[in-house]
């Protein structure tokens, strides 16, 4: 029911439309006001209201019965004049800023219809404040007031219409429920064509807010407890105290409620009180007093109406308690908390509980248990000498409230600006999800207005990162170890094989000849595992150099990546530094630049994995997995490119490791993360692989110009996708090289077609995700590179075909197998895993850069097509 009767309430309901519906059109008619307008509007409206702030006040005490003609004065004079100060300036209309560079611009719109609930201790101070809120920041507004001020609220509603009409806002803008009921203003928070709930009032009524399935902001329930510990300054706590307590008889919802004392401050504490005018109710009295702030009655316990908001004698007589003249707030000691304990409650009137505790630490726990209770976000204070920081921090820490203040009357602290010019100045005080609100601070301006954040399309920065020294030339071994003549210690990781050749010797001797010490560690075997990293690592500690140097294949460098940041940073976790990412940039395991304990050194003698000027290593984890480690703070500190070391390949080596150059070069150059940096060296890796790979194959040593083409390429193709990654080939080879021990070079070579293929029919299918990478351009890039090898083909598709022909031909001139059958794997355990590679292979960290973004079963296709070679 809404009113009495039938008859009444539909015309309620119909009174209420007409006013909704009203607002709303006025509200899109002055959303289309300029900034200058609106503020025209604000600044006039403002005025007005000050002006009637005495008229306001007076109609608010003489309906209510509650609170200090003077200080609602006040109140309204803080509602009009100081939000009007705060927000003057404040831009609330269209675009208020862009950034032209970063491509960013913010756009201000209106909420719409914002429904106002207004409380019966502050009426008329908040529908100012409100009626403001919504002018500046275009919205229409609807108040519906407590009915116990629906007059005095009414009357500011008015007041403040007829002001802003006069100054050029739509007429209807604003509007107050002339005969509120809770029915009613149910009602209205359930409108369709309201847009927002500011809800003050009530715990019900602010429930009943955020029931009613509209976006609402509303406050908690104030239960403000006070600390004073030793060091406070009690003339200073005394007088904040009674100028917050007794401000309009304690109505304000963030008024204190109790006062937590330390026992070294109490008697100088209440002394100084009583001096301004508190009385401390004791004995039988203390019980009269209890007895008279709650009522009970068949739905519980509650608030008693009859003492909010009006002045100690008046509870006094109330109670039945005889006080001396002059008392304005009545003080009485409580040692509980909760249902039972009246004096823990919020009473709204000049009521204050006191609770004495041993030190400030048991303080904090009484505070945090008084706002448990009831008071939950809203507000606590803490009374502390300024060098007391750490008691102000831990507090805050313990007690979920929204506002701290520190060594401020909490009445006139909490609504902000008055004591700390940072704090807002608000009459409705949120409290976060602590209180049951959707926010949790002082309601400004911004709460109202819907932020439309426009975007244009932009890149984000990216990158070119290499060793910081990189030496290349036939027999430049010697020279460049040079560099290291000022380090100490130095540790060899390498494998057997470079022992039983010898070139672990040689490398020791020259480092020697430098004057360091060197120890070696040589457990390295073919596609390092996590057990050998740390055993490398555990050696690392043991000997403590100050230089590590990485030679043979990409397995010891890539070992030798990984030991060296386990032994600069002992606590990285493999698991989280081989977890995927999206953004090198942004991954979840930071790393720390490595170089501080030790500089690395890396010294290939395979012509191929690039690893020795690439932030990557590739360590197959306890799963079996090969887990691709990427962070550019396992780049290199120098890499020595020293073709002479890699002139006696075997055949079998020099054509696999050949193909990975390949591979690395293909996919930097089809990379969305691919810049010319990396174009050039991606395409010149291509055409000297093309060029010299089948002769330094054929050859062997004999043929060193060639064997030093091969190598500068490999390298080459390292810088390349160092910094423009790799893709989907790689992401299919490195699952069935670890499930079936087929080495990664050879893996590589029988997707490389394949892939060659996929991917220059991206056009039509999923794209990768990057801002730089706007339209399909693999194909494009293919063909550049099929021109650019003088293949020929009459358009793109063609020259993409001829691309992979040429692959296939190398491939076939270099005696590798053209599928995984010639590969040797057995058939029915391939096709038996295919699904298990194919989801492996989805969530490989080389898939991200890929041009084209494939499904599972597109990895899953690409594995059947490799079976056989396509």
């Amino acid at each position: 029911m809404i009113a009495a009767h039938p008859h009444e309430a539909s015309e309620a309901l119909q009174a209420l439309e007409t006013c909704v519906l009203g607002v709303r059109r006025a509200a899109q008619r002055y959303a289309g006001f300029s900034q200058e307008q609106v503020d025209e509007i604000f600044v006039r409206t403002a005025a007005a209201m000050n002006r009637a702030r005495i008229e306001l006040a007076r109609a608010a005490v003489e309906e209510t019965g509650m609170g200090v003609l003077e200080d609602k004065v006040i109140k309204n004079h803080f509602a009009s004049e100081t939000i009007c100060h705060a927000y003057r300036d404040a831009r609330t209309v269209g675009e208020v800023g862009y950034d032209p560079v970063a491509g960013v611009r913010t756009v201000l719109a209106p909420v719409g219809v914002v429904a106002a609930i207004t409380p019966v201790t502050n009426p008329t101070s908040t529908a100012i404040f409100k009626i403001l809120l919504a002018l500046k920041t275009r919205n229409g507004i609807v108040i519906a007031p407590h009915p116990r001020a629906a007059r005095c609220t009414a009357l500011a509603a008015r007041l403040a219409a007829e002001a802003a009409t006069a100054a050029g806002a739509p007429e209807g803008l604003i509007a107050c429920l002339e005969n509120p009921t809770l029915p009613l203003t149910q009602a209205l928070m359930r409108h369709p064509a309201v847009d927002l709930i500011l809800a003050t009032g009530g715990p019900g009524l602010v429930k009943a807010a955020y029931a009613s399935g509209k976006p609402a902001i509303g406050v908690g329930a104030g239960n403000t407890p006070a600390l004073v510990d030793e060091s406070a300054d009690p003339q200073q706590v005394a007088a904040s105290v009674m100028l917050s307590k007794t401000f309009d008889n304690g109505v304000i919802c963030a008024s204190e409620q109790a006062l937590v004392i330390v026992d070294a401050a109490w008697d100088a504490v209440l002394r100084e009180l009583a001096r301004q005018g508190a009385y401390l109710v004791t004995g039988e009295d203390r019980e009269r007093l209890r007895a008279v702030l709650v009522q009970r009655d068949e739905r519980g316990q509650r608030l008693n109406p009859a003492i909010v908001g009006q002045p100690a004698a008046a509870i006094a007589r109330q109670a039945g308690i005889v006080v001396p003249e002059g008392v304005r707030v009545l003080m009485a000691v409580a040692d509980a908390v909760g249902p039972e304990e009246p004096l823990s409650w919020e009473k709204l009137s000049p009521v204050l509980a006191l609770y004495r505790v041993g030190d400030w630490r048991a303080g904090i726990a009484r505070c945090a248990e008084l706002v448990a209770f009831a008071g939950l976000g809203h507000t606590a204070v803490i009374y502390t000498a300024e060098h007391h920081q750490d008691r102000v921090s831990a507090m805050a820490h313990a007690v979920p409230v929204a506002r701290l203040l520190v060594n401020q009357p909490s009445s006139h602290g909490a609504i902000g600006d008055l004591y700390n010019q940072r704090l807002a100045p608000s009459l409705t005080l949120g409290c976060g999800t602590w209180g049951g609100n959707a926010f949790a601070g002082n309601v400004g301006v911004e709460q109202l207005l819907n932020r439309v954040t426009v975007t244009e399309r932009r890149a984000r920065m990216q990158w070119y990162r290499v060793p910081p020294r990189v030496y290349h030339g036939w027999g430049c071994l010697e020279h460049a170890l040079t560099d290291l003549a000022e380090r100490q210690r130095a540790v060899i990781v390498t494998d057997r094989t470079m022992v039983e050749f010898g070139y672990e010797r040689r490398v020791r001797a020259l480092l020697e000849r430098q004057g360091l010490r060197v120890e070696t560690f040589s457990e390295v075997r073919p596609d390092p595992d996590l057990a050998t990293v740390e055993r490398g690592a555990a050696f690392l500690r043991a000997v403590r150099p100050d230089t590590i140097v990485a030679l043979g294949g990409g397995s010891p460098i890539d070992a030798a990546k990984a030991m060296w940041l386990l032994y600069e940073q002992p606590q990285a976790a493999f698991a989280a530094v081989a977890m995927r990412f999206m953004d090198i940039r942004q991954r979840i395991q930071r790393l720390e630049p490595l170089g501080a304990a030790a500089w690395f050194v890396a010294i290939p003698t395979t012509s191929g994995t690039g690893s020795e000027v690439t932030p990557f290593a590739v360590i197959t984890g306890p799963d079996g997995v090969k887990y691709p480690l990427a962070d550019y703070a396992l780049t290199p500190t120098i890499a020595i490119v020293d073709a002479e070391l890699a002139a006696r390949q075997p055949r079998a080596l020099t054509a696999a490791s050949g193909m990975d150059a390949l591979s690395h070069a293909l996919e930097a150059l089809v990379s969305v993360c691919a810049t010319p940096f990396t174009d050039g060296q991606a395409l010149d890796a291509v055409r000297l692989l093309f060029a010299h790979l089948p002769t330094a194959w054929r050859e062997g040593e004999r043929a060193r110009a060639a064997r030093e083409q091969v190598h500068l390429a490999a390298t080459l193709a390292g810088m390349a996708f160092a910094n423009a990654f790799l893709g989907v080939c790689h992401a299919l080879a490195h699952q069935l090289g670890a499930r079936f021990h087929i080495p990664h070079g050879v893996a590589n070579g029988i997707f490389l077609p394949l892939v060659i293929r996929y991917n220059a029919a991206e056009a039509g299918q999923r794209q990768a995700a990057f801002a730089r990478y706007d339209r399909p351009l693999a194909a494009a890039r293919y063909a550049r590179v099929a021109e650019a090898l003088g293949l020929g083909g009459d358009d793109e598709r063609a020259r993409c075909e001829l691309l992979a022909r040429a692959v296939e031909n190398l491939r076939r001139e270099l005696q590798l197998p053209g599928s995984v059958r010639e590969a040797g794997v057995d058939e029915a355990a391939y096709f038996a895993a295919l699904d298990s590679l194919a989801e492996r292979a989805f969530d490989d960290q080389c898939l991200g850069t890929n041009p084209r973004a494939p499904l599972i079963e597109d990895l899953r296709a690409l594995y059947r097509a490799a079976w056989s070679g396509g």
